[in-house]
């Protein structure tokens, strides 16, 4: 294990030192650097951008007295993953807006994103099938109902264009969007473009949000917000299989909702604070553990069969509780707590039944560097006893599968450093260092190192 552990920090510590140097003889690009390569208007009513987001990684070989079909590979391997998209807008009157981006996903990642709970890298595509092909990921209206006369000012983003909104208000949002771009929201870990990479860093593990496999869902939010607390309901379409690019239209048959009370106290004077409250229900046609390990040892299939079993709508629930802080001008830290209920097989996110997630970052005006940042997350997660015993009788999940299991919760930590480039404004790199014990949940298996680096352009 600490010959793993130096191993990668051999690795990795070259490349940020390099990125350091550069950076560090073009102090004066930086300071003057914006966040974007070309400039966005505040007023204008119509909105047009895009970002690039490349990420690479590689791990050396680790130690497996076993392999199987699901398993993360055990021998040397690297992966490159990009993601571009084409955000586009349209501020329709002071009350509405639409979006519409365009998106492609292309590459891969380690493994074919099989093998680990959390797996390492956000931007890859769960399924090896798909190409870089681009698709519509979002198109979405969004209307603005005042409930107050005062108003606050917020900032535009790719995503929202209304700069002035009412403080008390209803919005509501109806067409094709990422579930995650409105509920699970943390401004600490929340991007695999600007911070964390690991799925259960960037999101709560055990939080099986409605999605097709690119992540993408159609439905409709209704946000009711306040001054010091709001709440959120969502409802979606989920896909008619596990992990599945096609999605079930017919409310009968599948369904999502999705509910967040979000609280922002003043718990430290003058810091920012947010608790939130997640829990969501989804009606699908899934598989339940307890029947396929019943199947199988009835000899009614060969292996445990997640998938073998007639039509049936069931539900899958769960909770989340995650919060932030801002404990000074350059620290904030984070919180994520997940669980749901793991008898019915894992559908639409990642095979984590319960998860806790912490840690924090740093800003580089510490340094005198006030647009890098500093970044370390730690994670556990852990499966049900039902979705246990399926994977050591050599059931295979969307994810997981290594043909046996010794079981461990899976731990992780990841840590990043995210600086701007000094070629133009736009460019930003982050080396990136995973550690994952217990890989896939199994004790025969592991420890991994996956060093890695993000490269990001937003335009």
């Amino acid at each position: 294990m600490l010959r793993s552990r130096i191993l990668a920090i051999t690795v990795a510590l070259p490349g940020a030192i390099l990125l350091w140097c550069c950076v560090a003889r073009a102090q004066l690009s930086y300071d003057n650097a914006q966040d974007t390569v070309f400039p966005h208007s505040q007023t204008l009513p119509v909105w047009l951008s895009g970002q690039g987001n490349f990420i690479f990684q590689w791990h050396p070989r680790f130690p497996a007295q076993y392999s199987g079909p699901h398993s993360f590979e055990h021998a040397s391997e690297q992966a490159l993953s990009e993601v571009t998209t084409l955000y586009t807008g349209v501020r329709l009157d002071q009350t509405t807006e639409a979006i519409l981006d365009l998106e492609s996903a292309g590459g891969s990642g380690l493994s074919q994103a099989l093998g680990l709970g959390g797996f390492t890298n956000a931007d890859a595509t769960r399924n090896p099938q798909l190409d870089a092909t681009p698709y519509l990921s979002r198109l979405w209206l969004r209307k603005v109902i005042a409930l107050s006369d005062d108003t606050e000012t917020v900032e535009r983003t790719p995503l929202s264009m209304l700069t002035t909104l009412p403080v008390r208000r209803l919005d509501i949002h109806v067409g094709k969007l990422d579930l995650v771009d409105f509920f699970d929201l943390n401004s600490v870990a929340n991007d695999s473009h600007t911070d964390f990479m690991n799925w259960t860093v960037v999101n709560n593990g055990s939080y099986d949000y409605a999605a097709d496999t690119r992540g993408y869902t159609y439905g409709a939010i209704f946000d009711y917000e306040d001054r010091s607390w709001g709440f959120r309901f969502g409802e979606a379409l989920l896909s008619k299989r596990a992990n599945g690019l096609n999605l079930q239209k017919n409310l009968q048959d599948a369904h999502s909702e999705n509910y967040q009370v979000e609280y922002r106290p003043h718990l430290i004077k003058g810091r920012s604070s947010v608790i939130r409250l997640l829990a969501f229900t989804n009606f699908a046609n899934m598989g339940n553990y307890h029947q396929a390990i019943d199947r199988f040892l009835h000899h009614a299939t060969p292996t445990p069969e997640i998938s073998a079993h007639p039509r049936q709508t069931k539900l899958k629930y769960g909770f989340g509780l995650n919060a932030e802080q801002a404990f000074t001008d350059y620290i904030r830290g984070f919180l994520r707590v997940g669980w749901n209920e793991g008898q019915y097989e894992s559908f639409n996110y990642t095979e984590v039944d319960a998860t806790v997630a912490f840690g924090g970052d740093l800003s580089g005006a510490l340094w005198s560097r006030p647009r890098d940042r500093f970044g370390v997350a730690f994670v556990g997660n852990a499966i049900s006893r039902r979705h246990q015993q399926y994977l050591a009788l050599g059931g295979l999940g969307f994810i997981l599968g290594d043909g046996r299991l010794t079981y461990g919760p899976e731990k992780i930590m990841e840590c990043y450093y995210s600086l701007p480039i000094p070629i133009h404004s736009g460019f930003f790199a982050a080396p990136d260092l995973q550690y994952i014990d217990n890989p896939g949940y199994n004790r025969d298996r592991g420890p991994v190192i996956v060093p890695g680096l993000r490269l990001h352009i937003e335009l």
